[in-house]
């Protein structure tokens, strides 16, 4: 093994994370820019109030019929302000008994989303014909744990189609230094990029970053996706942080997101 891949792995095993052979760089470099950010006719918004929980969207919500949230906080401001609109919302997670706030708007499935359905868990494509069936033009909002990836795996293209705005916090992000990792996630990725365009992305500042050559990896970062077909106008996005985004961790520094994440080599 070469010195750097040596001090990745070195890095990696402190934050946790094992690895098996190093990724070729190059492979990296591709991945960062298939999700570089871009900027669009919509400017972003934020939902669900300061700190954890708390989303920039773009501000294209008009007609959009509901959100699927699986993944319930101990929050749910995110929801609240979406209620708040009119927007009916789909909670699922099979580790509480109910949301923590009631809501005439909410509607709580007591599942883990999965890559089937079975026992405690439903996938997003059963859960979604479920709750709305023949509808379309929802808003999903997914924090799941590490999940999302067997989740975007294996949700059917077209359920993926039904949704406009896309949100998820990726977990475990430093395995993009791994080879079978990168190839994981890339592959969830690549599901989402053919319909979606990624518009913003947020460090959680919970998580550490992890660094290996050029590139700097944070462990778990917040993607906004909107559908392609709802922009006109695409440039790259390169203001980082955005002017509303806000530390998920009050009492933790704040974490930036690292310039390769959105400027080219």
């Amino acid at each position: 093994m070469s010195a750097l891949g040596r001090i990745a792995r070195s890095n990696l095993l402190g934050l946790g994370i094992s690895l098996g052979k190093t990724a070729d760089p190059q492979a990296i470099q591709r991945f960062l820019d298939a999700v570089r950010p871009i900027e669009t006719e919509h400017p972003l918004i934020r939902l669900g109030g300061d700190g954890d929980g708390g989303y920039l969207v773009p501000d294209d919500l008009e007609g959009i019929r509901a959100c699927f949230s699986p993944g319930v906080s101990t929050v749910a401001r995110f929801e609240e302000d979406l209620a708040a609109r009119g927007i009916k919302c789909f909670l699922a997670d099979a580790s509480v008994s109910a949301p923590p706030v009631q809501n005439a708007l909410f509607d709580f499935e007591p599942k883990y989303l999965g890559p089937t359905s079975a026992d405690k868990f439903i996938t997003l494509d059963d859960w979604v014909d479920s709750k709305a069936p023949g509808q379309s033009d929802f808003l999903l909002q997914m924090d799941i744990e590490g999940a999302e990836y067997g989740v975007l795996l294996s949700t059917d293209r077209e359920t993926l189609r039904k949704f406009r705005i896309v949100v998820i916090e990726f977990h475990g992000l430093p395995r993009l230094y791994d080879r079978t990792g990168l190839e994981l996630i890339s592959l969830a990725f690549a599901k989402l990029l053919r319909d979606f365009d990624p518009v913003h992305i947020h460090p959680n500042n919970n998580g550490q970053i992890a660094r290996f050559r050029e590139f700097e990896v944070p462990r778990l970062l917040e993607f906004t996706f909107l559908r392609k077909d709802r922009s006109r106008s695409r440039k790259a996005a390169t203001a980082f942080p955005h002017h509303l985004d806000r530390k998920n961790v009050p009492q933790k520094p704040e974490l930036v997101l690292p310039s390769c994440w959105y400027r080219s080599k």
